[in-house]
């Protein structure tokens, strides 16, 4: 194995500012959620009104994702910035002003299309600057921006409304937020050359109703009685479906001149594929840690939500220190080496969650969350690396577009999917006779032992993973003939 490339001095410092911006708007996507009890009684709403606050949030980040691979073409590096940054900002402003829900509720729709922008463009970036060699390392960092953000927000949060409103949630990202933006405009340079494309006007509605159709008739499927029966989901899954269908479509179409929205030819290198697949299911067993964990521990074991936050606060902290070590190895051993066991571990901890009850002691359930989080650290940055890695430069924006879409698109609705057997297998147990807090417990095992399942197909599909040969300008033909994916080959 060679040695890694070194990256310029002034590349670095791009990467530098896109990392630090992106920690900021992934921070904020976590900070709101253990508010809304806070806000339903300052603002005078109901849970379904404050729900709004997370559903518009995902909403908005499901539909503009899929742009992204668009604008980062059309578009100079630090236009596309400065664009996300600043709407970032001033919806953070406006939250901390917002005189009542509905001016919150825009907040933090034009916060979402700032916080879509940024993770497509930050691997778009890192892709493009850093050489084969070194991006396990590099993407180490990126992995710190997802794992540990995520993990400090409900923390901080949770520290902000022991003692103050919950104004300064916002109050306290603004200045950060500003900062980076300030940093940005003055250091950043623009990364390869925009160029002239048209925006095909039909796909951008078909990828709303689509991503954005799909998305909210899942989310809302775990609190609405009578389930996919209720037309309030079923109406907007079948119109999402089929403005999905009609997207992708259309997709194929436009791809045959060049000018598609979303380049579904990346889907034609197999390991681009598979990553993809391995990438949803960590991200479905992330977001149903992250629900069902605070569910048990709030409502079973009665813990605050400070407490809450401190418990789950090492695992994240964990996978942000591990990252750029595991970044490293990918670089000297590839992919299959870290992501296989890292899948193992994954599985077997979920299925062990599934044991857990009210009497299980508060170190096993640490001890679990940690290595919930060592195997998630195993497995982000090596796919992220070898999904990424064999994309043609002219598929690079596009790659990255697809890969933020599709685990936005499945953790949302797989984390309503555990709510909604969960609750509907203790109903079902209670009505037999069960004490409620019994029922609860074999709800939440229902639950973890579902996500256990999903993850055991992970470690299939990691055998089968490998280091794919980078493919550069040179590799013009973006339907060039894969090698086929076998679990013999060597990583």
């Amino acid at each position: 194995m060679s040695a890694a490339a070194p990256v310029a001095p002034r590349d670095r410092a791009v990467i530098l500012i896109l990392l630090i911006a992106t920690f900021v708007v992934i921070l904020n996507e976590t900070i709101m959620n253990v508010a809304l009890p806070r806000l339903m009684t300052d603002l005078r709403i109901g849970a379904s009104t404050a729900q709004w606050l997370s559903t518009a949030f995902m909403l908005t980040m499901a539909v503009v994702i899929p742009v992204t691979g668009y604008l980062l073409q059309r578009l100079s590096t630090r236009t596309v910035f400065l664009t996300a940054m600043i709407l970032f900002c001033l919806g953070t402003l406006l939250a901390a002003l917002a005189p009542g829900f509905g001016v919150l509720l825009i907040a933090r729709i034009v916060q979402a299309c700032g916080t879509a922008i940024m993770l497509p463009l930050l691997m778009t970036t890192v892709l493009t600057l850093v050489p084969e060699q070194g991006r396990g390392a590099v993407m180490g960092q990126i992995s710190i921006v997802i794992s540990v953000a995520p993990a400090l927000g409900p923390t901080i949060s949770g520290l902000i409304l022991q003692a103050l409103s919950w104004r300064f949630m916002f109050l306290f990202v603004l200045p950060i937020a500003l900062a980076a933006l300030a940093y940005g405009a003055r250091m950043l340079g623009n990364v390869g050359t925009p160029r002239r494309l048209t925006l095909d006007l039909l796909s951008v509605p078909l990828s709303a109703l689509g991503f954005g159709g799909l998305v909210y008739a899942l989310s809302r499927f775990g609190e609405t009685p009578g389930g996919l029966a209720n037309p309030a989901v079923s109406v907007p899954l079948l119109v999402g479906a089929a403005s999905l269908t009609a997207f992708l479509w259309r997709q194929v179409m436009l791809g045959r001149r060049g000018e598609p929205l979303l380049d579904l030819r990346a889907f034609r290198f197999p390991m681009f594929t598979l990553g993809v697949g391995l990438m949803v299911i960590a991200m479905m067993a992330l977001f149903g840690g992250a629900i069902l964990l605070p569910l048990y521990l709030q409502n079973l074991r009665g813990l605050s939500t400070l407490q809450t936050g401190l418990l789950l606060l090492p695992g994240g902290l964990l996978m942000g220190l591990v990252a750029p070590t595991v970044g490293r190895w990918y670089d000297q051993v590839g992919p299959r080496p870290l992501v296989l066991p890292g899948t193992v571990v994954m599985t077997l901890v979920l299925f062990a969650f599934g044991q857990i009850g009210t009497s299980t002691p508060v170190w096993v359930l640490l001890a679990l969350h940690l290595a919930l989080s060592g195997g998630l650290a195993l497995l982000f940055t090596p796919v992220f690396t070898s999904a990424l890695g064999p994309l043609p430069p002219a598929l690079y924006s596009h790659g990255s577009a697809l890969l933020s879409t599709l685990q936005q698109v499945a953790g949302t609705p797989w984390a309503a999917l555990l709510v909604t057997l969960m609750a509907g297998r203790a109903t079902t147990r209670a009505a037999q006779g069960v004490p409620a807090v019994d029922a609860q417990v074999d709800g939440l095992h229902l639950a973890f032992t579902a996500s256990g399942v999903i993850a055991a197909v992970a470690v299939g599909l990691a055998l089968f993973l490998r280091r794919a040969p980078q493919s550069g300008e040179a590799h013009g033909e973006m339907a060039a003939e894969q090698p086929a994916l076998s679990p013999g080959m060597h990583s």
